[in-house]
């Protein structure tokens, strides 16, 4: 693994472990030439993703711009980070066990939607805002009004 402060190839692993939801290889990292330190994942990959845009065009399945775009949506909301990361692997397993290599933006669009639905209200609004292209009030009236409604039908916060 090269490292990122001095891109010397030769780093070594000081210490290895799985994260806490077992989806990933934590490994800590030392840079004999520059003392550096780092961390890196290693994730299990079963398939090679591409990305259907709207467009037609095709990109590769990037992980780290679902986290991202998830991440602004739960900006400054009480979320635990570890719970995020858990979502977005779930999410990348369901869509790796599509058995398709090319999956449209709008299923990873939905997907992410039905995540956050269920981790966060204001994230999910904030995310399907842009998701669905929201151009003025009343998109946010009717999504808001879904949100309620289902309240209304006997999944309050009570137990």
């Amino acid at each position: 693994m090269r490292c990122p402060f001095c891109s010397n190839e030769e780093t070594q692993v000081k210490d290895s472990r799985p994260t806490e939801d077992g989806t990933a290889i934590r490994r800590r990292r030392y840079c004999p030439d520059c003392s550096g330190r780092f961390t890196t994942f290693e994730r299990v990959q079963l398939r090679e993703l591409m990305v259907v845009k709207k467009t037609g065009r095709r990109v590769p399945f990037d992980r780290d711009k679902l986290m991202r775009s998830i991440q602004v949506a739960l900006r400054k909301r009480p979320v635990d980070p570890e719970r995020v990361e858990r979502m977005v692997s779930g999410i990348v397993r369901r869509l790796e066990s599509l058995g398709e290599s090319e999956i449209k933006s709008e299923t990873v669009g939905k997907l992410v939607m039905e995540a956050l639905k269920m981790l966060d209200d204001v994230a999910y609004v904030r995310f399907a805002s842009v998701y669905k292209n929201f151009r003025e009030a009343k998109d946010f009236e009717e999504l808001l009004g879904e949100l309620s409604g289902e309240d209304d039908n006997g999944e309050s916060g009570d137990s």
